[in-house]
């Protein structure tokens, strides 16, 4: 506790209708790490789905809010100010219309580029300091996605089949990256997972 705990936290909306969106890949991927290490994110507690366990020699807290989207930061700036969380161990694994389907890109601070969830955070902690690691999920006028689909009903469409088992063939490569980012640091963790292709 001496140098402080990790927060990370997967952006997304509640409710099993959305469970398959493009915009729920931060949920899948705090779920899927929450798994591989033996726990599952079930316990409800300011407006959010938390657990906590102690991991590479910190304490790590993974939240899902259960705010919607718009909302998230009004979960995590409970999180964030009772455990002490500082904006560097703070890590919020989101989805980014950017970039290509699959690829993951750590990054610290930096605009919204139009995400509400990441807009709501920095509003609510009144900082961007933080780390962001960004799943890509395409747009519109990309691949087999046409133009003409509006970006608003694409992010809340679900995944295709296909589109789906490149996402969870990222989640391995996501979770040594997270492993590095709370055992190495981020500048680590950034040269592992910016480096993929």
């Amino acid at each position: 506790m001496e140098a402080g705990d990790h927060l990370i936290v997967g952006l997304g909306n509640p409710g099993p209708q959305y469970c398959l969106n493009r915009h729920n890949i931060g949920f899948m991927v705090v779920d899927d790490l929450a798994g591989r290490w033996g726990r599952v994110v079930l316990k409800e507690r300011w407006h959010g789905l938390a657990t906590s366990l102690f991991l590479c020699g910190t304490k790590v807290h993974l939240i899902k809010p259960v705010t919607f989207m718009n909302r998230s930061g009004k979960a995590v700036v409970e999180y964030y100010r009772f455990f002490k969380i500082m904006p560097d161990r703070l890590l919020v694994v989101h989805d980014d219309i950017d970039m290509a389907p699959g690829r993951i890109k750590l990054v610290r601070g930096g605009g919204t580029g139009g995400h509400n969830g990441i807009k709501s955070l920095v509003e609510s902690l009144g900082t961007n300091d933080f780390f962001r690691l960004k799943v890509g999920i395409g747009r519109p006028g990309k691949g087999d996605v046409h133009p003409a689909f509006p970006v608003e009903k694409y992010v809340l469409s679900d995944f295709s089949q296909e589109e789906m088992v490149q996402m969870t063939s990222r989640y391995a490569d996501l979770e040594r990256g997270v492993r590095v980012f709370l055992e190495d640091g981020p500048e680590k963790a950034m040269g592992l997972l910016n480096g993929l292709k």
